[in-house]
């Protein structure tokens, strides 16, 4: 007769990653589900909710502290309902109880360990806790039993906290900070706002090692792309020489991987030496975006290198070999943080050629004693030109062989939506300044792959995450915003007019679907989402741009396009209610004030009309044109209404602004010339 099993787990049964690392845990861990809060009110308990992902470094050292601990998990067990949540599965859920805690504690991170009424509604929560009292933390154990206490003997307390909390989230739904006096778009966008928004984000700037603030210092992409438009609207030097000196400055750190390209998350210091080394997939492809644009700007061979290499990285160590691409890769390999990447004085001596020993060590800061914890980050404080000597590459090449050899850090094979409509990004950004076919195809390809496996085309409408081939949940506002980017940008490389129809017919589907009660600003989450307390609204750009920043983007840009008033007046409004916070906190609303720039300059629109245009498409691309719609056409289509009175059977080329076509030009190079 088979023994009874001490516990259930249910993660067992999910496809998560993260969730299936604390799959034989003794904790009766239980996935989110529909019927969470039914459960809970029958047995009439509080919910833990433990939400983090599978490259999180603390995620990893509380589930081994205190997570496998057999006492704890038995206490955890008796008087909780334990949830296991995947942040990148359900950033919506995460995103909710996130500003819970940020509400209570005033700070967040991962892992997020949040009590619940039995209701869903928020009442206390931490991040890391420690298995015994530390530097001013309660130990887990502590908190469970104070938690405990507080639900059996002060419930009503607890009731007014959690009311209060889900009150403050809902009432933080989209902070609107209307101008008076803004009637019209010159009003609204000044000449002396771009001023201030980029005073007000140099302000911030790190002149020495690039970047923003102190450590933990982030890439902030966004934010140096609205220095590169703040550059191209104005020529201000200052914007330029900073963007350069931030991307010359991470290109060397640690935050680089020098020998196998592509970046980690943040960096711990304000060097950007020592990596937090977990390698986010949105992270690599909102930088190539960077790069791209920064290399179109100014040529610099090593921004191709750095293109190139991290592309290299991303197709050998996040692809699925189909077309699509994985999540991350953890932080830790074997337990430890940053071991597959640091390597000793020693190993390095053993590998290199003696003649460059001394100068390689010298130039990427290797020591004896170790630069970082008794071992060795490869980074530099030279130039980025010094690495790419032959001498150096053939170095980099031998260690990179021999770091192949090691055991690697996990790989979280999520396919997020989110994540790879900013890949396309990337790559089309990447073919566009570099030429190379290869890029293109690649955006192709992971096109058609989320097409094909993450739309349900029956009922018209994609899911978010996809795992060993099973699609979880409805798709959330930013992976349809950034699909609908991604179709535009489909369309400015290859010309395929039938991307720009799609991208059209998602943002209807968003317009009915995820609109507020205002005819104005997005919900994160769909109306078909039914397992959440409430629908947020997000408007902050953070590593990601927020999904109403994106659709207030792509609201412009198709207004244009399809000559669609209504389009054009919701992006304009979207605007206005921000106008105040994009001017005061540009670095939070980064992707906020690129629009703003847009708006300031006027979407200039290039249409080419004849059988050959398409030709010349990639000349034009080459340019860097943020202020453009460009819309290339074999013929005239009446989808299109800036096609409308160019049929021709030669190839011409017009210039539209305010409704207002110029003259046709023949050349492209004399219409590039104009622009």
């Amino acid at each position: 007769m088979n023994a009874v099993p001490k516990f259930t787990n249910e993660l067992i049964n999910e496809r998560s990653p993260y969730l299936l690392q604390h799959a034989h845990n003794p904790v009766k861990w239980a996935p989110w589900s529909e019927d969470l809060f039914e459960k809970a009110n029958q047995l009439d308990k509080p919910i833990l909710l433990s939400i983090g992902y599978a490259a999180c470094h603390w995620c990893h050292v509380m589930e081994r502290e205190s997570f496998e601990d057999e006492t704890v998990a038995a206490y955890m067990n008796e008087h909780f309902i334990n949830i296991k949540l995947d942040r990148e599965e359900r950033p919506d859920i995460d995103q909710i109880y996130m500003d819970a805690l940020q509400a209570m504690t005033g700070s967040g991170g991962w892992p997020l360990n949040i009590f619940l009424l039995p209701n869903g509604k928020p009442f206390y929560g931490g991040t890391y806790f420690p298995p015994i009292p530390m530097h001013q933390r309660a130990s887990w154990i502590d908190v469970l039993k104070g938690v405990k206490e507080a639900f059996e003997n002060k419930r009503e307390q607890l009731i007014e906290q959690a009311e209060h909390l889900t009150s403050h989230i809902i009432q933080t739904n989209i902070t609107k900070s209307i101008d008076a006096n803004t009637d019209t778009l010159e009003v609204l966008v000044t000449e002396e706002d771009l001023e201030l928004i980029t005073q007000r984000i140099l302000q911030q700037a790190d002149v020495q090692w690039g970047g923003f603030g102190n450590a933990p210092k982030f890439p902030q992409t966004f934010v140096l792309q609205t220095l590169l438009r703040s550059y191209h609207a104005n020529q201000q030097e200052s914007s330029m020489v900073h963007t350069i000196r931030s991307i010359d400055k991470m290109v060397q750190g640690g935050i680089y991987d020098h020998l196998g390209g592509g970046f980690a998350r943040y960096s711990t210091d304000a060097q950007w030496q020592a990596p937090h080394f977990e390698k986010m997939l949105y992270d690599n492809a909102l930088i190539l975006s960077l790069m791209a644009e920064a290399f179109q700007l100014t040529q610099k061979k090593e921004y191709r290198c750095v293109i190139e290499e991290t592309i290299h990285f991303l197709d050998r160590e996040l692809s699925n070999k189909k077309g699509a691409f994985y999540a991350a890769l953890d932080a830790d390999s074997e337990g430890v943080e940053g071991k597959f990447y640091t390597w000793s004085y020693a190993e390095i001596k053993s590998l290199i050629d003696p003649e460059i020993f001394e100068s390689f060590c010298k130039h990427y800061q290797i020591t004896e004693a170790g630069n970082w914890e008794h071992t060795n980050i490869i980074w530099t404080t030279n130039g980025i030109e010094k690495g790419y000597d032959p001498l150096f590459i053939k170095a980099k090449q031998i260690l990179f062989e021999q770091r192949s050899h090691r055991i690697r850090p996990a790989l979280d094979y999520k396919i997020i939506l989110s994540w790879n409509n900013f890949m396309i990004i990337g790559f089309c950004k990447s073919f566009a300044a570099l030429g190379n076919s290869e890029y293109k195809q690649k955006a192709i390809d992971i096109m058609n792959w989320v097409e094909q496996n993450m739309l349900n085309s029956s009922e018209n409408y994609f899911y978010h995450s996809n795992t060993n081939g099973e699609n979880k949940s409805f798709a959330f506002l930013e992976d349809y915003a950034s699909l609908i980017q991604a179709y535009i940008q489909l369309n400015r490389i290859t010309g395929d007019s039938s991307y720009l129809l799609k991208a059209k017919h998602w943002t209807e589907y968003v317009q009915l679907h995820f609109i507020d009660e205002q005819s104005l600003f997005f919900y994160f989450t769909s109306d078909y989402q039914k397992d959440i307390i409430l629908r947020k609204k997000d408007n902050y750009d953070g590593a990601q741009a927020s999904g109403n920043s994106m659709m207030c983007a792509n609201l412009y840009y198709l207004g244009y396009l399809f000559d669609n008033p209504q389009y054009k007046s919701q992006a304009t409004e979207m605007i206005r209610s921000m106008r105040k916070l994009i001017i005061q906190y540009p670095s939070s609303f980064s992707y906020w004030a690129q629009t703003f720039f847009t708006m300031k300059a006027g979407l200039n629109q290039l249409v080419g009309i004849g059988p050959n245009v398409l030709d010349n498409l990639d000349i034009v691309n080459s340019r860097f044109l943020p202020d453009y719609l460009i819309l290339f056409l074999n013929k005239f289509d009446p989808n299109f209404p800036l096609s409308i009175g160019k049929q021709t059977n030669d190839n011409q080329y017009f210039i539209c602004k305010n409704e207002t076509c110029s003259t046709p030009q023949n050349s492209i190079e004399h219409i590039l010339a104009i622009i």
